[in-house]
């Protein structure tokens, strides 16, 4: 599998991928002029390695390289890039034969909307944004809101302060879901809980998804305020809240990625309760499969809890003995799933 750090510019991408690529997954650069079927992620803000968002990515282009043959290429961004920036990355994994090519995150909206039309053989894919379509664009999206809802029931079941916290990265209207739905968990278990919500930066500031000491401070804030559950959906970020909170032999609650699992987070791991996942691994390989097959994905494709699209993970056995607080979580599971209850997308 190739990586590639950066492009630069349009003019020398291809100069820039030459020299910029790095070994990884036991392939090398050479490999991009190897023939067959090529597939490309860009990731967003953090890049891989932040344990969360952008690992899932990757874990779903490592499974197709593994299970359908495909030559994977990642894409890192720059630290405050541009749209620009964007645009000139997506059009050279275009250029090189990559299909499809895969926007991690939102910001990458603008850039496909500029791109796709210019490459109409080739797939576009984009992750948590539905605002940018066209006939070789798939939206994937999300019912945040649902998963975390689940992960507000489990935090009011387990406080023992009546406080718990949110730590949002970036203010924007895809966290505001997960604000939304945890908060209204919470107090649909127990109203008299106390919801901290935070979050780290504004846009057109992105750190809030990128540096952990932002989550790591806030963290310490809520804790101070008796914050004894921490729920972050902050990327990379997040990874300091963790570390706050296991400090102090708090809970938290990780999103994306089963974070418990995470190697990086090893040192951490017996604070992590569960994790709201998204299936963002299943999500690119089933993109990348369909282009395989011939019948690319396009359109709205969601992920929700009634196709296990969103999830709160198993794998801390302290939260699977919690009997109790499982029974109430996969209560309010099946009354999302049945319409009985309808989480609110928005605080």
């Amino acid at each position: 599998m190739r990586r590639i750090t950066r492009i630069a510019t349009v003019g020398v991408a291809s100069a820039a991928l030459a020299l910029s690529a790095t070994a990884c997954g036991g392939k090398t650069s050479s490999d991009s002029g190897s023939d067959g079927d090529k597939a490309a992620i860009a990731y967003d803000i953090g890049g891989r390695g932040d344990q969360s968002f952008n690992d899932a990515a990757y874990a779903g282009l490592a499974k197709a390289e593994k299970d359908l043959d495909v030559n994977g290429i990642e894409a890192e961004p720059s630290d405050g890039e541009s749209d620009a920036d964007k645009v000139q990355r997506l059009t050279e994994l275009a250029r090189s034969g990559n299909n499809p090519v895969i926007g991690v995150g939102f910001a990458y909206a603008p850039a496909i909307k500029k791109v796709a039309p210019k490459f109409p053989d080739t797939t576009f894919g984009i992750i948590d944004d539905a605002s940018v379509t066209g006939k070789n664009i798939a939206n994937i999206v999300f019912n945040e809101e649902q998963g975390s809802y689940l992960a507000g029931v489990a935090a009011a079941k387990v406080t023992k302060t009546k406080t718990v916290g949110f730590i949002g990265g970036v203010e924007t209207p895809l966290i505001k879901k997960f604000e939304a739905g945890y908060v209204q968990g919470v107090k649909d278990t127990d109203p008299s809980v106390k919801v901290l919500p935070q979050y780290l930066t504004q846009p057109p500031n992105f750190d809030g998804f990128s540096k952990p000491d932002l989550g790591k401070a806030a963290a310490q804030g809520q804790l101070d305020k008796k914050a004894d559950v921490i729920y972050s959906a902050a990327g990379l970020a997040g990874s300091g809240a963790i570390e706050a909170a296991s400090k102090a032999s708090k809970w938290n609650i990780g999103v994306d990625s089963d974070q418990y699992s995470q190697a990086g987070l090893a040192n951490y791991k017996e604070s992590i309760l569960t994790s709201v996942t998204k299936d963002i691994e299943d999500s690119v390989f089933n993109l990348i499969k369909s282009v395989k097959d011939g019948k690319p994905q396009s359109g709205e494709i969601r992920y929700g809890l009634d196709k296990d699209g969103v999830a709160l993970s198993m794998s801390n056995p302290a939260f699977a003995d919690m009997k109790d607080v499982i029974a109430a979580v996969d209560k309010a599971k099946q009354e999302i799933i049945d319409g009985k209850i309808t989480v609110k997308s928005a605080p």
